[in-house]
């Protein structure tokens, strides 16, 4: 162990280091779960037990004494508000059948099957069985949210499983909360836990719903505070109406909360989406302490001692208790049988569970009753195991206009595992793009909470493909700035401009010349202003051929020359980059080494060749290799004297811009002849004998001297 880092409570540096290192912890585990595009409870999980006694024995969370209860108190009052800050009433209004089955039906329905499960698989006495099945009727929203914003499900199903992981919460706790009272009381009278359970009910959603409305209308009347001043007036009234309410009973405030969260979000204040990011990054934080605490207190020997009844006891959990349980409550709601499958998958435990059974462990070790760390190690098995298996899947993409290109570029991603969701104001357009197995949203994608409904938040790639390049611009900043995903791409068409630039596909120096939205996080999309309604129609007339090409360390430059010529005289249309394994629409970024362009090559036809030739309008393209763009053509004597042209003029500039010692004399330079300089050392690479080509040449230059 390392010194200074031994439990003493009456060291305040010790307790600072705890608190330190499980920050520390708790932002790492959420960066390497970004990174790796898995829910960050898989990490936090791991760095916990990595850190705790049975690992490195640096973290100690029985050192903060009571105040480890304080903290997981606070910080789970904060992660249910923002829970139910999320949630949509009107969203909730289109399952309320199914989610009030679900929270009420099947809370009884897991209680029961997993007590059962708990006694007779895994061998628990009655009591501390149905004190596990409690404590795992959640569903947490710390790992169902992540979830549903990295699977592109429907908007019932993820609205239901949302609504269902922030509702049960509150329930969830609060019955295990009377069947410990019954534990340690002893009192089992089948009125005294049902009136426990509703009064706590009762004063938790009272409270909640009539604080909630209070500081929705303070908030639209105080329009003197700054937006820094509202969220920590919105955080400060959370923990005063949890506070309130707990005093009143205990364990109520959960209720409180959840209620607060979502009638403060039906009061429409203003800049409510500022108001949820702050609460997210909140919520972020806390659960990365929490998890890493919690799990670093947790002993491997006593999962280990559980045996094989334990794993018995989560299988049937997850595999007969939770369909049992949905089948039951989705019975008339209209659902399918592969959404009601995918309900049935998709039911984690998250941080409640883990909360409350850490503290139930202590309650019951205190007053001597065995079997605490018991059920703390098998709710910690069922957390690992639901979210393990339930929690790894794949990014995706939000499309913006459903047109050709846009169906094309969809189903290649689809085809490679990835969510894609299209938006489009034409109802026809979405329709067509349903029946070729995507999804679409027919509404206008200037909305943001249409771009919410579509998983913006939770994808790694957006793409504004309208044919109105301003409209395309206005979307990405708004996506770029709102929702924050990797990339964001902008088509500007070239359709809409009355002059051509040069191609910047290949090279960075043309990419710099080029005019970017404006915002710097956004992308040209493609090519810069590129021809969309002119290979839309070659799209529709099927006069294209979709191809794939690698780029090679020998023939680098001479690829990408190639490639930017092609590109210049409208026979290629770049599409899609594959690059260290991952697909990303191409832009005007320089092209490396290793990376796969798939490309449109314009192929044209006349019609009876297509008739004669037995050409399938409904046939989908599939990459080729393509003759045309593999063969690299010798470059001709006129290429080659603008090649040295913009090698040799290349370094002017630089050395002009470097020796001026004043921008403000015009003759500071008075000899720097193309002579003078062409005769000194030229030390330039092809690499950048191809950005020099490309960034000094236009599209006319090339033609020009092609046709010579």
């Amino acid at each position: 162990m390392i010194e200074g880092l031994s439990p003493t409570p009456e060291t305040p540096l010790a307790l600072m280091l705890q608190f330190v290192i499980a920050v520390l912890a708790g932002i790492s585990g959420q960066v390497v779960a970004a990174f790796f595009n898995v829910p960050s409870i898989v990490f936090l999980l791991i760095f916990g037990i990595l850190l705790g006694g049975d690992g490195l024995d640096w973290l100690h969370p029985q050192s903060l004494g009571l105040g480890l209860e304080v903290i997981v108190a606070l910080s789970v009052a904060l992660i249910l508000f923002e829970g139910g800050l999320n949630l949509e009433l009107r969203q909730l209004s289109t399952v309320s059948g199914s989610l009030r089955n679900l929270v009420t039906l099947g809370t009884l329905i897991t209680l029961l099957g997993g007590g059962m499960a708990a006694h007779w698989l895994g061998e628990f006495p009655w009591a501390i069985a149905f004190l596990y099945a409690a404590l795992v009727v959640v569903t947490g929203p710390t790992v169902i949210s992540p979830l549903m914003k990295q699977v592109q499900v429907d908007r019932q199903v993820s609205s239901l499983l949302e609504g269902e992981g922030v509702l049960i919460d509150p329930v969830g706790a609060i019955l295990a909360v009377v069947v410990l009272d019954v534990i340690l009381n002893g009192n089992a009278a089948p009125l005294s836990v049902a009136s426990g359970l509703l009064l706590r009910l009762g004063i938790g959603g009272g409270i909640g719903a009539l604080g909630g409305w209070l500081l929705g209308q303070f908030l639209k009347q105080a329009k003197f505070l700054s937006e820094g001043q509202k969220n920590l007036v919105v955080l400060a009234g959370v923990w005063g109406l949890f506070g309130l309410a707990q005093s009143i009973r205990s364990e109520s405030g959960l209720m409180t909360v959840v209620l607060a969260g979502l009638v403060l979000r039906a009061s429409s204040i203003p800049d409510e989406r500022l108001l949820r990011r702050f609460k997210e990054q909140l919520t972020i934080l806390a659960v990365s302490i929490l998890f890493v605490l919690l799990a670093a207190d947790l002993s491997l020997a006593s999962l280990f001692a559980l045996g094989w009844g334990a794993g018995l006891t989560v299988l049937a959990l997850m595999f007969i208790v939770r369909p049992l349980n949905v089948a039951v409550c989705t019975w008339n709601s209209g659902l399918n049988w592969r959404q009601k499958l995918f309900m049935c998958w998709v039911a984690p435990r998250g941080i409640v569970s883990a909360s409350v059974a850490s503290l139930f462990a202590i309650l019951l070790t205190q007053r001597g009753i065995s079997g605490g760390e018991a059920i703390k190690a098998l709710v910690f098995l069922t957390i690992l195991s639901t979210v393990f298996l339930q929690g790894l899947t794949a990014p995706g993409a939000v499309i913006v206009g459903c047109n050709p290109l846009s169906l094309l570029i969809g189903r290649m991603f689809q085809e490679r595992g990835e969510s894609v969701v299209l938006i489009d104001t034409d109802l026809a357009a979405c329709k067509l793009a349903e029946q070729e197995g995507l999804r679409a949203i027919a509404s206008s994608a200037l909305d943001t909470d249409v771009l919410e409904q579509a998983g913006l938040g939770r994808v790694g790639t957006f793409l504004a493909l309208t044919s109105n390049g301003q409209v395309n611009q206005v979307l990405a900043q708004r996506a770029a700035e709102e929702f924050q995903p990797p990339r964001v791409l902008a088509v500007v068409p070239g359709d809409l401009s009355q002059e051509s630039e040069p191609v910047a596909i290949a090279t960075s120096a043309a990419s710099s010349s080029t005019p970017s939205p404006t915002s710097p996080k956004v992308q040209p999309a493609f090519v810069s202003k590129m021809p969309l309604k002119t290979w839309n129609r070659y799209l529709d007339d099927r006069d294209v051929r979709l191809g794939e090409t690698v780029l090679q360390e020998p023939i680098l430059v001479e690829q990408q020359v190639h490639l930017a010529t092609l590109i210049a005289d409208g026979k290629l249309m770049p599409l899609l980059v594959e690059r260290d394994g991952q697909l990303q629409v191409a832009s005007t970024e320089v092209l490396q080494e290793g990376d796969r362009l798939l490309y449109l090559w314009h192929n044209p036809k006349s019609k009876m060749l297509k008739r004669l030739g037995g050409s399938n309008p409904n046939a989908r393209l599939m990459p080729e290799r393509i003759a045309e763009v593999e063969t690299l053509p010798q470059p001709s004597v006129e290429i080659e004297q603008l090649l040295s042209k913009s090698i040799a003029a290349a370094p002017v500039a630089e050395e002009v811009e470097g020796d001026r010692p004043d921008s403000t004399v015009p003759d500071a330079v008075p000899d720097a002849t193309p002579d003078a300089i062409s005769s000194e050392p030229q030390s330039e690479t092809p690499q950048a004998a191809a950005d020099a080509l490309t960034s000094g040449i236009t599209p006319e230059d090339v033609s020009e001297a092609s046709v010579s």
